[in-house]
């Protein structure tokens, strides 16, 4: 007679109960994944359906009065008001408040500086006197140098490393652009005899400074963009142009921003272009009348705004143009821009009393609500601020 191993029968039945087992799992992760693919397609179509989603679920909604508070100076003038990296600064009476994301005050500094203009990137913040002498560098909550330059100082420049540029009129000369190292160090200067600058930069490796002119002293206005080598600049200055860019006859440049491996973006006043291996390309036409805005101080990307329709039902949509790929998010939103605000991969659009806080993908990262208009909007790297006549609210992003 043969015997039968029950211990045999036992494992084949186990085996075909795991079996069963790996099978109801694998279904429901599936369903789980159409569910969720449903979901994020209705989300990215159904506008209903993401604003509802948004407020009730990833609560990014926000209204006024439930964040950080810095309360404001009697007749602060808007321009000393600064975001920068994780801080706000607070410019009164030659005194910078620098304060953190909780709405605390993190350090003062004395300035010599009443009434500035300035420039930000990474932690550095350049600051000038509008139309004066005075220049300084802050990174952090530490000033690293001061300057009292010959000139008034027009345009100030910072890039991520703390190398430093700045427009001046007011010498024998209509404008001289003057270039500082980290460490303050005056590394050349640039002089313009005939036209006027409009915007400096420096490249993320610190090899390169572009500036943006326009020469208006012949019958129709003429506008380059111009890229100097910064270590030809200190000992061969007469050859240190590397490329000259013209615009077309009657554009005027008023923007620059360079992104990584050197692309060189450039707003006209009614296009967009992008400057790689000394080749100069349109990427987007501004020209129409319905565009409002546009905004290329983003991380390989720039913003320009539409309006759809206007009156008691405006609508806009904020297009976000990819400068790698040339692929375009669309964010619409119901109302009308007052102004915008963009900085590496967010940008801020202001409706007067709401400001929606946008990604390069076009994805809503948070809406604030006011029960009041909205004076302006500071935004930095990791933080925002809404200005009010009396306060700034903190906003982290």
């Amino acid at each position: 007679m043969q015997l039968i191993s029950f211990n045999k029968y036992k494992k084949t039945k186990n085996k075909g109960k795991l079996n069963r087992k790996k099978v109801i799992i694998i279904v429901t992760i599936i369903v789980i994944l159409i569910v969720m693919a449903i979901l994020t397609a209705i989300y990215m179509m159904n506008r209903t359906f993401r604003d509802n989603v948004d407020k009730y679920i990833f609560r990014k909604n926000i209204e006024e009065n439930n964040g950080p508070t810095i309360e404001l100076p009697s007749q602060i003038e808007s321009n000393n008001l600064i975001a920068y990296n994780n801080y706000i600064g607070i410019l009164n009476k030659s005194i910078l408040n620098i304060y953190t994301t909780n709405g605390n005050k993190e350090k003062e500094l004395e300035v010599e500086i009443s009434s500035c203009i300035y420039d930000t990137a990474n932690r550095f913040l350049a600051m000038a006197e509008n139309e004066g002498s005075k220049l300084e560098l802050i990174s952090g909550t530490d000033i690293l140098w001061k300057k009292d330059i010959e000139g008034n100082i027009e345009h100030i420049y910072v890039n991520k490393n703390g190398y430093v540029s700045i427009i001046i009129t007011g010498t024998s000369h209509k404008n001289v652009i003057v270039t500082y190292n980290p460490e303050g160090t005056e590394l050349f200067r640039t002089f313009l005899s005939q036209t006027t600058a409009t915007d400096v930069e420096i490249s993320n490796d610190n090899k390169y400074l572009a500036y943006g002119e326009v020469d208006a002293s012949g019958s129709f206005i003429q506008s380059n963009v111009k890229i100097i080598s910064i270590e030809k600049a200190q000992t061969d200055p007469s050859n240190s142009i590397e490329y000259i860019y013209p615009a077309e006859s009657k554009e005027i440049i008023v923007d620059l921003k360079y992104q990584d491996n050197n692309k060189l973006i450039c707003m006209y006043d009614d296009s967009i272009h992008i400057i790689e291996n000394n080749s100069d390309k349109k990427i987007l036409d501004i020209s129409n009348t319905k565009n409002t805005f546009a905004d290329i101080n983003l991380k390989d990307n720039v913003v320009c705004i539409t309006e759809k329709s206007s009156g008691l039902f405006a609508n806009i949509d904020v297009e976000i143009t990819n400068i790698t790929n040339n692929k375009n998010n669309v964010y619409n939103i119901d109302g009308a821009a007052t102004s915008i605000k963009a900085l590496e991969n967010v940008i801020a659009v202001n409706l007067g009393t709401e400001v929606d806080f946008i990604n390069t993908n076009g994805w809503l990262i948070k809406k604030y609500n006011s029960s009041t208009e909205i004076n302006d909007i500071l935004l930095g790297e990791n933080i925002a601020g809404i200005v009010y006549s009396d306060k700034i609210e903190i906003i982290n992003l």
